[in-house]
């Protein structure tokens, strides 16, 4: 099994453990953990996709996460991310989930948050770069960059954020 995961029904409720890919590829929901960044001053990271991933090469992104590993917390896996693939530790703290429909697949999608006063030491096999952005450069990027849709449908249900997420018309991606 690659990277295995909780298979969970519409209630978020485990029904098993399957492959992760073998959930995308049926449609099986699943749990993933992001988590939004803001440094001491309230920016938030904001960090570009590599070119190289199979999932969203190139485009930006504002959530930091990943999956769930099977018998773990959505913090948990939230703050075990903000080190895989930013090198720091940090306090998550819960802000909202929902059933997320997804660009790929369904899954339950944990929002939380953190402050992160540490150097970043991003891993590059994740994230191409990075950046602390204030609100106005936040909704500018929302508005001239291609973000992740999944990130995009997160931030319209986010609380907190409803001013940025007024800036979610995503710009059409160029051809390839």
């Amino acid at each position: 099994m690659g990277e295995p995961v909780e298979r969970v029904d519409e209630q978020d409720r485990v029904l098993g453990v399957v492959d992760r890919d073998e959930a995308i590829r049926n449609g099986w929901p699943h749990r993933i953990a992001t988590t939004v960044c803001r440094d001491p001053r309230g920016r938030v990271l904001v960090h570009r996709r590599p070119e190289h991933v199979s999932r969203f090469p190139g485009h930006y992104d504002w959530l930091i996460g990943g999956a769930v590993e099977v018998g773990e917390s959505y913090e948990e896996a939230a703050a075990r991310e903000l080190t895989e693939e930013l090198g720091v530790r940090a306090r998550v703290r819960f802000v909202f989930k929902f059933l997320c429909r997804g660009a790929i697949s369904p899954y339950w999608l944990g929002v939380h948050e953190a402050v992160v006063s540490e150097p970043l030491s991003p891993d590059p096999s994740a994230i191409a770069w990075h950046g602390w952005v204030d609100e106005a450069e936040f909704g500018e990027a929302l508005r001239t960059r291609l973000f992740v849709p999944d990130g995009v449908e997160a931030l319209r249900r986010h609380p907190g954020l409803s001013s940025a997420s007024a800036a979610t018309r995503q710009p059409t991606p160029p051809p390839r």
